[in-house]
């Protein structure tokens, strides 16, 4: 199954565990989902949950769900309900502890596991930017953070290089989930098992250090960091943080919380240990249930009398340039939200409280996505629905998750209902999948062509 130079220094690290790891590598792999806060609490969605689920002990809205269960499947996965994530990492953004109202920078961010994590601590204060270098994969990141109704990340479409150009000791928390040689994806991804090779991990690791440079340089005095990676290889895990703090002597390393089945890094497995090395966090498949990840948590020393960067404000569009949305969220919402308004052609969107100049970015998703001004008319977004609550819609159509009509909405089809005329809120068994318009008992379907399922 391994490649032989893999599986030699797997036998060099493990020693008499090494059966036990190979054992564990040719078995089946874990399955895990995570429950979006954003939309319901973990008490509310468990006392109506349609899977058979068992706690992540690292990640309180984490759990693992049966092989014969289908989350991806079910109505409350396009309702942005919950994100299918591999147990393992949903760690690193737990280590990350970030709080209400920080600016946080998940800079190496797709497909968007971690940062939908970091958005549900955040509670829609604060902002978050999700950055990645990839445009295909940017892509998806944008389309799981609307999913989610994220309503204060940005998604941009930059190298680690730029951004530090931009943001020099901005960001109170940075995760930093590096691009590595996915060792520990081995048994859920057959490419990575393909596309491994010794040269590729010396890559990886001297990538890492390029990466870790631009985040040490955006982080401020007294922030908080973490590296991750999904590899076993030493080069990238504590070889990489060994040579970060060499470079980069203003950063130390914080112990972070060991749960069971948990290791912590090994000073032999590298030259030139980092002070504490130890106290990086080692996730192993023998050892606990999930897949090959790693960990450490650094903070940059404070300097008396530094803060962080101050960066002017984006300028948002006055309310006369709105007038179409503000007439629209008159009629058919409860209350219009905060924020800047930021126009990108006809497309129309609400920038999080304090956003900073985006000038010469790659922007991707510069907030919420409220809609598209047409003529003398206001079409709200597929992101405006998922990002608010039945309570918050004027008019809204409820439906049971194992009902045809929520099948016929999700297949793009129109509905008979009554009510009162005008857009509705469409929710499965209260949560928001998207709008339709109600004219002569048809409510017409609003549900985006390319999500639909056929």
């Amino acid at each position: 199954m391994f490649p032989q130079e893999f599986e030699n220094r797997m036998k060099d690290m493990l020693g008499s565990n090494f059966p036990e790891f190979k054992t564990s590598m040719e078995g089946e792999t874990c399955r895990g989902l995570r429950i979006n806060p954003l939309k319901v609490l973990r008490e509310s969605f468990l006392n109506n949950c349609p899977f058979s689920l068992a706690t992540v002990p690292w990640e309180e809205n984490g759990f693992y769900y049966d092989a014969g269960d289908a989350p991806g499947a079910h109505p409350f996965h396009q309702a942005g309900v919950y994100y299918i994530q591999e147990p393992s990492a949903m760690a690193p953004a737990g280590y990350l502890e970030v709080k209400p109202g920080e600016k946080v920078l998940d800079l190496c961010a797709a497909p968007g596991g971690k940062t939908t994590q970091l958005a549900g601590a955040l509670q829609g204060e604060g902002i978050l930017f999700s950055n990645e270098i990839h445009p295909a994969r940017a892509k998806i990141l944008s389309e799981n953070v609307e999913r989610m109704g994220i309503k204060n990340a940005l998604v941009l479409n930059e190298t680690p290089e730029h951004l530090r150009e931009c943001f020099p000791e901005y960001f109170d928390k940075i995760l930093v989930d590096a691009p590595c040689s996915g060792e520990g994806m081995f048994r859920k991804n057959e490419t990575a098992l393909l596309e491994w090779s010794l040269s590729n991990v010396e890559h990886c690791a001297k990538r890492q250090d390029d990466i870790l440079d631009c985040a040490a340089d955006m982080l401020r005095p007294g922030g908080r960091m973490v590296y991750s990676t999904c590899t076993f290889a030493p080069e990238e895990n504590e070889g990489s943080i060994s040579r970060f703090l060499k470079r980069h002597p203003e950063f130390f390393i914080a112990q972070g919380k060991k749960y069971p089945g948990m290791e912590g890094g090994n000073p032999h497995w590298i030259l030139e240990p980092a002070l504490h090395i130890e106290d990086t966090i080692r996730l192993f498949p023998h050892r606990i249930k999930g897949e090959g990840h790693f960990a450490a948590v650094l903070i940059k020393s404070d300097t008396p009398g530094r803060g962080g960067c101050r960066i002017p404000l984006e300028k948002g569009l006055k309310e006369k340039d709105c007038k179409e949305f503000l007439e629209f969220a008159k009629e058919n919402l409860k209350r219009i939200p905060e924020g800047g308004f930021a126009a990108f052609g006809e497309q129309l969107y609400l920038m999080p409280k304090g956003t900073p100049s985006l000038k010469g970015l790659k922007v991707l998703r510069p907030g919420l996505h409220l809609g598209t001004n047409k003529k003398n008319r206001f079409e709200p977004s597929h992101a405006l629905a998922l990002s608010i609550m039945p309570g918050e819609a004027a008019r809204f159509a409820d439906f049971p998750s194992d009902g045809p009509e929520i099948s016929c909405y999700l297949k793009g089809q129109t509905l008979n209902f009554q009510g009162e005329k005008g857009w509705h809120l469409i929710t499965v068994e209260g949560y928001s999948i998207g709008w339709g318009k109600l004219a002569g008992g048809i409510l017409k379907n609003h549900y985006p062509k390319g999500l639909r399922k056929f």
